[in-house]
């Protein structure tokens, strides 16, 4: 019982970990060159999350994989594709149903909840670790630390849609954050009880599926009426989001 509200706790922190950005993503005056550099690397940051969502479910894809030992398990590998196009297309749909088009606040909730199904992910993966090997173990806490400072980076691109955008009610951020951080706890807990590859496999499909749509319209928005110089620094700007996600994964 009480790893299981340890498991709770812990879980609480990852997933609140999302809130440390809040200082940096509510500051009301910021030169356009700047927003648009901040929009390009929290779109890199996205993209590093599909990178490393991926390498949680390649074990598992090619573990028992058919051809003799190569290629990939078709059962995880056909639960994959199937949540992958799930997560993509029900924002597809949603956008092209909405009449106003894609709002800033609908790309942000749209961020939220790729963001949200990744980190339920990593919520199934520290509940499973917790029950099976121990709460205070070393790879446990390892797991708690890594995936609370990744957290940390994750709130950034769920607010860059309204960067330097002053109309924007904190209040607003606060409940995408909720969106994209309590999937952790629910992970968290779920995971302690139960896990399997295929659960593992499906929810990776739907975040990877969910964080690839919305990367398009944000790169759509980023580029947009910008001279070839302002282009290059977003191309940088993209680099070093990915390359902030891959520092901080390493820790």
């Amino acid at each position: 019982m009480s790893d299981l509200i340890g498991t709770l706790i812990f879980s609480l922190i990852m997933g609140a970990s999302i809130f440390l950005s809040l200082p940096i993503v509510l500051r009301r005056r910021t030169s356009e060159s700047t927003t648009k550099l901040l929009e390009a690397v929290a779109i890199g940051i996205l993209v590093f999350l599909i990178a490393d969502v991926f390498s949680n479910v390649a074990p598992w894809l090619y573990r028992n994989g058919s051809l003799h030992g190569y290629g990939a398990d078709p059962t995880l590998s056909l639960a994959f594709a199937v949540a992958l196009g799930i997560g993509f297309f029900a924002l597809y749909f949603l956008e092209n149903r909405s009449k106003s088009g894609l709002t800033p606040t609908m790309v942000a909730l749209m961020i939220s909840v790729g963001i949200g199904l990744q980190n339920l992910t990593e919520g199934l993966v520290f509940g499973a670790s917790s029950a099976s090997i121990g709460l205070f173990s070393g790879i446990s806490l390892v797991i708690l630390i890594g995936f609370s400072l990744q957290n940390i980076t994750e709130g950034f691109p769920i607010a860059s849609p309204f960067i330097n955008r002053h109309e924007v009610s904190p209040w607003l951020i606060v409940i995408l954050f909720l969106v994209g951080g309590i999937p952790t706890i629910i992970g968290g807990v779920a995971g302690y009880f139960y896990s399997s590859p295929m659960a593992s496999v499906f929810f990776d499909g739907l975040a990877i599926g969910s964080i690839l749509y919305v990367i398009m319209p944000m790169i759509r928005g980023l580029i947009r009426n910008m001279d070839p110089l302002k282009q290059k620094v977003a191309y940088v700007g993209i680099f070093l989001g990915f390359l902030i996600g891959f520092l901080v994964n390493l820790i």
